[in-house]
């Protein structure tokens, strides 16, 4: 690992991830275009922390409401050890309840995880799902502009919401993708639905680097490396905030549909190469 893939890739990490154009297909795309063949050519150590510096940005770019989640875990836990209930749930007791309904669909993924993740060796299958994630953008753009918040989105909502990040557990769907749009079909403002995604992905990136954490330690670590590892951390980090930045004023104008022609762009060249040989 030379510190210009380390940079490179945490480019890729931190722009991808938040923007809805799929962090697991350009990265499996980048693996290619180093001569990285298979996942398993980039150390997973460095995979699971490119993904803690992305959530560092999140953490940082919405402070408020985690700080706000946090004390109210810690409040609802009293108020069930001293059975009593608020007249009005605060909306970031609601929300909290929002995550675990929307995290829940993620259990159904864990026994066929190793199959999925194998898909990012087929470029043709990268390919498809970036097509297929611009095709959910474009449509995404034509739904009517909702108006649930934390305050009156149901359960379902969430649930349907996290199938739409089950779904994007495959190498080329973008997750931010999904759920903003599924979120959008399910009626949620959208500036809301950019925040809820947000937020729902710290159970699920936390969850997944902790399934991953065991297999990186397995695999050894290259401790000579981890100072260009931290490299690529922060890149990751510093710029996956500022697409958090940039995805809010874009949910602000409504306009997700912009990355579908991204997305069609680069599904079409990796289909186009791949064919070619």
């Amino acid at each position: 690992m030379s510190l210009l893939h380390s940079i490179l890739l945490g480019v890729i990490q931190g722009v991808t991830e938040f923007l809805p154009i799929s962090s697991s297909g350009h990265l499996a795309i980048a693996e290619h275009l180093l001569g990285m063949e298979g996942a398993s050519e980039i150390p997973e150590f460095f995979d699971v922390l490119l993904h803690l510096g992305t959530l560092v940005a999140v953490f940082i770019a919405y402070w408020g409401d985690v700080k706000d989640i946090v004390s109210e875990f810690f409040r609802g836990v009293g108020d069930l050890v001293h059975h009593t209930t608020p007249k009005r749930v605060p909306p970031a007791r609601r929300m909290i309840l929002l995550i675990i309904a929307g995290t829940l669909p993620l259990f159904l993924v864990l026994p066929v995880k190793d199959k999925v993740e194998a898909l990012s060796d087929s470029m043709y299958f990268v390919g498809a799902a970036l097509l297929f994630t611009g095709f959910m953008l474009w449509f995404c753009d034509g739904v009517k502009k909702g108006r649930k918040s934390e305050k009156n989105a149901k359960l379902t909502d969430a649930l349907a919401v996290g199938v739409a990040q089950a779904i994007a557990t495959c190498p080329g769907i973008s997750r931010s993708g999904m759920t903003i749009t599924a979120g959008c079909f399910m009626g949620f403002e959208r500036r809301f639905a950019v925040r809820y995604s947000f937020l729902m992905s710290i159970p699920a990136i936390l969850g997944a680097n902790i399934l991953a954490l065991k297999d990186a330690l397995g695999a050894g670590i290259v401790w000579k490396d981890v100072p260009i590892y931290l490299v690529g951390v922060c890149v990751a980090a510093v710029v996956g905030y500022a697409c958090i930045r940039l995805l809010r004023y874009i949910a602000d104008r409504g306009r997700f549909g912009v990355f579908a022609y991204y997305c069609w762009a680069v599904g079409i060249l990796v289909l186009v190469f791949t064919f070619a040989g």
